[in-house]
């Protein structure tokens, strides 16, 4: 079977049999993890992402491959989670402004769409590195290039797209030696291959051979994927109990929490020229946390009001309204208050919807003297440490780490929940430093936003710590770097697989110690383990460490630790937490 062009139904067939195939493998995509630890989650940030893009492209399909294109790159954009979902997203971004003018993609158009998207991915990263995932698209975008001057058959070009990547990803071990000392082939590129696969798949067999998705009556398998507990209620399970019960349900003055899309190519008759600064005044008229994210035909609104009708109204001047979503707060609160608990889940019918924060709503057009100076929001999980945030000042907690991280649209929810002139987000965690400043970008000209890259919770403290309310955001910035420079990081978890990682040898089942992303100490117990890992942290002159006991951490064997860490230690200032931190039972903090 060939092809000489692809149309957007085709291209929603390829995309939605990718994303099966990606999400049937999206667990051994996780066991590629570098560090043979329980939270190897790329598969499952890849799956997450293609999934919001899918959900995306089933509800707006097109038989434009140019309106397909650039209806999945909303969808990963603002669902994308974790570096690889980030690239991810900004690999079909490209390809979808590439073919945006298009109704149809030879095999010419279509390799110069994978390039033009290995070009945006290439940007949105800082320092590139070899042997990842954008090696793997680079390749196999670079030989397309080369080959579509030998073919016109779309399907022979995806066969060698397919192959180009495979081998690609075969060499990643040569190019990332990390890789090789493990084993294992960079997990993002094994992703991505998925995807391809899916690709090829559908391209040669159609729905009924590969998947019977592509109809917008179905779904494949990585749309049945549980929304993350970070998207279902990322907001709610941040406000504490007393917090519920302060709050007057009556108090709640823009009860209608909205959400909904206009799609300036459509509706009926004349429609008026996009002016945002015009629609967000409206709007603020009774409403607030207002958030417009403007991209070509498409604006995508969310905005809490006590007047939807009029709101529609406003919106309706400006093309055609789609995937309305309208939430009463107050009967949420309530709902929530009846419950006697906080950080429920939003009711079925709005499962896919992130809850709002049932928090009493202040008018959008506030006095400059009324508006917050800063504004601060962190990524942690576990109740302890997410306590001491709060502690130290920051706003908003997103529920969230290794194991689950947030997206762009989570950190985009919280930034609109803020009433400050200059807000600072702490990812926390190497893998959540891209969705934080895709958000930042997302919003840009709209609020001032900085980007502090804390690795780590214990980093993530220590910027907290060194903020200065008094000093400008470029002197808090540049404090709050200096001070995650001097923290060194050290977590306890068990491995998953044996495997011997820089001259260790390691046995599935036994604990690990990890020093600043690397793997120092292993042993059958925890105690010895947690104790060889601070041995390799701790040097003469540093003066705090610091111990955050996980969920499965022991109180026994957590004070045996507390105590000899004084008695090897003495000069220095021994200082302990309940964090209640999932997958690392504990995580130390040392600082000079």
């Amino acid at each position: 079977m060939s092809r000489r062009s692809i149309n957007g139904t085709d291209f929603t067939g390829m995309v939605l049999t990718g994303a099966e195939r990606l999400s049937r493998q999206a667990e051994h995509v996780n066991s590629l993890n570098v560090f043979p630890v329980p939270d190897g989650d790329t598969g499952t940030n890849m799956n997450l992402t293609m999934t919001a893009g899918v959900t995306e492209l089933r509800e707006r399909s097109s038989a434009s491959v140019g309106q397909s294109a650039t209806v999945l790159s909303k969808g990963l954009l603002m669902g994308a989670r974790g570096n690889s979902g980030v690239i991810l997203s900004q690999l079909f971004r490209g390809f979808g402004r590439y073919a945006a003018s298009h109704q149809e993609l030879n095999a010419v158009q279509f390799a110069a769409a994978l390039q033009v998207g290995v070009e945006t991915a290439y940007k949105a990263v800082v320092k590139p590195v070899e042997g990842t995932i954008l090696t793997v698209a680079r390749e196999a975008a670079k030989h397309a290039n080369a080959y579509a001057r030998r073919t016109t058959d779309v399907v022979e070009l995806m066969r060698e797209v397919l192959a180009k990547a495979q081998y690609a990803l075969d060499r990643t071990p040569d190019q990332l030696p990390v890789l090789k000392q493990v084993g294992v082939v960079d997990s993002g590129g094994q992703g991505l291959v998925y995807i391809y696969e899916g690709f090829l798949d559908y391209l040669e067999n159609g729905a009924a051979a590969g998947t019977s998705v592509p109809s917008a009556a179905a779904a494949p398998q990585a749309a049945a994927t549980s929304p993350s507990p970070a998207v279902q209620a990322s907001a709610v399970s941040h406000i504490q109990a007393s917090a519920q019960a302060q709050l007057e349900t009556e108090n709640i003055e823009f009860l209608y929490d909205m959400e909904f899309f206009i799609n300036r190519g459509l509706g009926d008759g004349p429609r008026d020229a996009f002016d945002e600064e015009a629609f967000r005044k409206a709007l603020s008229v009774n409403g607030d946390s207002i958030i417009i994210i403007a991209d070509d035909d498409i604006v995508k609104v969310h905005v809490h009001s006590k007047t939807p009708g009029e709101v529609m109204t406003q919106a309706l001047r400006y093309g055609e309204i789609t995937q309305i979503h309208i939430l009463n707060m107050r009967e949420q609160h309530r709902d929530l208050l009846h419950a006697g608990m906080d950080g429920a889940a939003p009711p079925e019918l709005f499962a896919d919807i992130p809850a709002p924060v049932p928090v009493p709503e202040e008018p959008s057009a506030l006095p400059a003297d009324e508006v917050a100076p800063y504004g601060f929001i962190a990524v942690a999980s576990g109740a302890g440490i997410e306590e001491i945030f709060k502690s130290l000042g920051v706003d908003i907690v997103l529920s969230g780490g290794q194991t689950m991280n947030p997206s762009t649209e989570d950190f985009v929810n919280a930034i609109g929940q803020l009433s400050a002139q200059h807000i600072f987000l702490l990812p926390n965690n190497s893998n959540i430093v891209l969705a934080a400043q895709q958000a930042r970008d997302l919003l840009e000209g709209e609020r001032q936003i900085t980007v502090v890259p804390c690795k780590s919770i214990p980093q993530g403290i220590a910027a907290a710590l060194a903020f200065q309310e008094e000093e400008s955001p470029a002197a808090n910035e540049e404090q709050m770097n200096e001070a995650i420079r001097h923290v060194k990081t050290g977590q306890i978890t068990h491995a998953v697989r044996d495997t011997t990682f820089d001259g260790l040898d390691i046995t599935a089942g036994n604990y690990i110690g990890i020093f600043n992303s690397k793997i120092v100490a292993t042993a059958e117990d925890r105690l010895t383990t947690s104790r060889n890992l601070l041995a390799a942290m701790i040097e003469s002159g540093d003066e705090v460490v610091t111990l955050l006991a996980g969920a499965d951490a022991s109180e026994a064997e957590t004070a045996e630790l507390v105590e000899w860490l004084t008695e090897q230690y003495p000069d220095a200032e021994v200082e302990f937490h309940t964090g209640g931190q999932p997958v690392y039972d504990y995580m130390f903090s040392v600082e000079a």
